[in-house]
């Protein structure tokens, strides 16, 4: 029996076994199991006549992927096991798909939950793959990635001076991981400016820390960097604690929030929906529609507003994306926040972890996500109502978005509504600067008082505010100087702590 005819055969047999198992927990099951049983069952003669995937077509396909591989299997300059050729064309089956979906070897599965624990050995790096290339999505707050001065959009052109073109994303990604303490050399090219870095970095355990907070006078400010497990509840003691913090001096309470969403890459869809479910009291948050309609599902509001009612400016950038842009878009829509900085990354599709047996694991794209409005993001993000940009470099055409990425899915057909424009803005907004003024520091995470982006959202929350110096910070957007008392919460604390004592 020549290779062709076996790999009828398997793939006869194996089409059975596919779609068994349950799904992943931690995903939302988009596709009912009974469902997916009938779909791995299902009998070929039920295909429409005339369809792509009919019978007679399937067949000739299948005789044609038989004929390919075993011409390369004998034909090859160096013998090639057909494992090789087999998992060769199943990547290739699902990775060509869109940006989203790949199949995962039960050792890359094992490495994504482990990401997704929030605790794993590299660099800090969200990557995606690109038409051969290897782009980050954003670097991981804290990580030596960020302490590098790594940004979104930049491309990953070689790992120790040896070129990465010809690797498969995962290829690439497990040369960049290692072990604590080890060195890596990265060359990065920016195409912002067309010039390459070459950067020296040392690996190490990566604790995402996926809250960071600080209050800033008496506007409180929460960094989110990563939708895992437990975010909605340090977001939730995050909030507690500012609350407390500022109500340490006597009349005093929070005039607002600054949620920062900035390359906040996503994660899980049930965390994006409990997070946006703390601001919005009713109403829709999110909806997901897939194939079949009856996988299709939607979120609404609790009855909660975990600050009262409190202005809420959000800031996002090109590397916000996925579960961060259902919070923004959700906040948005119900015109509960200002949403100001950059357009988001445009990411408005869901994936599905579908195991499969021992053999690893399917993360297939099977639905769309629609913000309360009935608008799909998808290619196209969350315009900011209010553009910010991070310095004065910044340049729209080297902006990287999922709209930017090879066979990337379509939006829908275009007959959903339209982003509308916000008529409920303050008339200030109209004087907050787009670009930071001409000698405005360059940024430094460590100083809050060089982010150009926060020092906005924070004035823009003090004139929203309406205290009794709202006209005054309403004038002093359009030349914000740089704070003296951006104190982070904890150091607030210590301060407080003391003059009691």
């Amino acid at each position: 029996m020549n290779f062709r005819t076996g790999l009828m055969l398997g793939l006869a047999c194996s089409a059975m076994g596919v779609a068994s198992g349950a799904f992943m927990t931690s995903h939302p099951a988009l596709i009912p199991p009974a469902r997916a049983q009938e779909a791995a069952h299902k009998d070929s003669n039920s295909t429409p006549a005339g369809s792509d995937s009919n019978n007679a077509e399937t067949v000739r396909m299948l005789t044609l992927l038989g004929t390919v591989m075993d011409i390369a299997h004998s034909e090859y300059v160096s013998p090639l096991p057909n494992k090789k050729l087999i998992r060769n064309a199943i990547d290739g089956m699902i990775s060509n798909l869109d940006p989203h979906s790949s199949f995962m070897d039960a050792q890359q599965l094992k490495d994504m939950q482990d990401e997704m624990s929030g605790q794993f050995g590299g660099l800090g790096l969200q990557v995606q793959g690109e038409a051969g290339h290897v782009r980050v999505v954003s670097p991981i707050d804290g990580t030596p990635a960020a302490r590098a001065g790594i940004q979104s959009g930049d491309v990953i052109t070689m790992v120790d001076n040896k070129s990465i073109a010809d690797l498969t994303l995962d290829q690439a990604v497990r040369k960049m991981r290692g072990k604590p303490g080890t060195q890596i050399t990265l060359t990065i090219l920016r195409p912002k400016t067309g010039k390459q870095q070459t950067l020296t970095l040392t690996r190490e355990i990566i604790h995402v820390q996926i809250v960071r907070s600080a209050l800033y006078g008496q506007t409180g400010y929460i960094r989110l960097s990563e939708f895992d497990d437990s975010l909605e509840k340090e977001m939730r003691k995050a909030y507690g604690k500012l609350v407390q913090s500022v109500a340490r001096t006597p009349g005093k309470t929070l005039n607002g929030l600054v949620l920062d969403l900035r390359s906040d890459p996503g994660g899980k869809l049930d965390q994006a929906i409990a997070v946006a479910r703390d601001f919005i009291k009713e109403g829709e948050i999110v909806s997901i529609r897939g194939r079949h309609p009856e996988g299709n599902q939607h979120w609404d509001g609790v009855g909660k507003d975990i600050t009262h009612g409190l202005p809420i400016v959000v800031l996002t950038n090109a590397g916000s994306a996925s579960a961060s842009e259902i919070v923004a878009g959700a906040l948005k829509d119900h015109r509960r926040a200002i949403i100001m900085g950059d357009r988001t990354f445009g990411k408005g599709s869901v994936q599905t972890i579908i195991p499969i047996a021992d053999q690893g694991a399917i993360r297939l794209t099977t639905a769309r996500y629609y913000t309360p409005s009935g608008r799909s993001i998808q290619g196209l993000g969350i315009t900011p109502d209010v553009p910010v940009l991070a310095s004065r470099d910044d340049d729209s055409l080297f902006t990287y978005h999922e709209a930017d990425l090879a066979h990337t899915i379509t939006n829908t057909d275009g007959k959903l509504p339209k982003e509308a424009p916000r008529t409920d803005l303050p008339a200030f907004a109209k004087t907050v600067e787009r670009l930071p003024p001409a000698k405005w520091p360059n940024f430094d995470p460590m100083k809050p008082e060089t982010d150009f982006q926060l020092q906005q959202a924070l004035h823009f929350i003090n004139a929203q505010a309406g205290g009794a110096d709202a006209a005054h910070e309403a004038a002093l957007l359009a030349h914000p100087p740089l704070p003296h008392d951006a104190i982070p919460s904890e150091s607030k604390d210590d301060a407080a702590a003391k003059t009691k004592k």
